[in-house]
């Protein structure tokens, strides 16, 4: 089985960073592949999974429609 997110490590990676390419694979559809050697990377990756499987990316159009609500005085 190959991994659909490559363990980066010693690459400079932030939290901030982690958590977003959590969030995007959540998006993407791909499997969630935390890094392992790094307890901390881990935990900010698996939120921003977590989020994104919630959140829907911004560029997703949601089935449906606005309603416009008239008010009358």
């Amino acid at each position: 089985m190959t991994k659909t997110t490559e363990n980066i490590f010693d690459s400079g990676m932030i939290n901030e960073d982690w958590f977003n390419l959590g969030k995007s694979d959540a998006w993407a559809g791909k499997a969630k592949v935390p890094p392992e050697q790094d307890s901390q990377a881990a935990s900010m990756y698996e939120l921003g999974y977590c989020e994104g499987k919630i959140k829907h990316p911004p560029t997703e159009i949601s089935q449906y429609p606005i309603v416009h609500v008239l008010h009358l005085n």
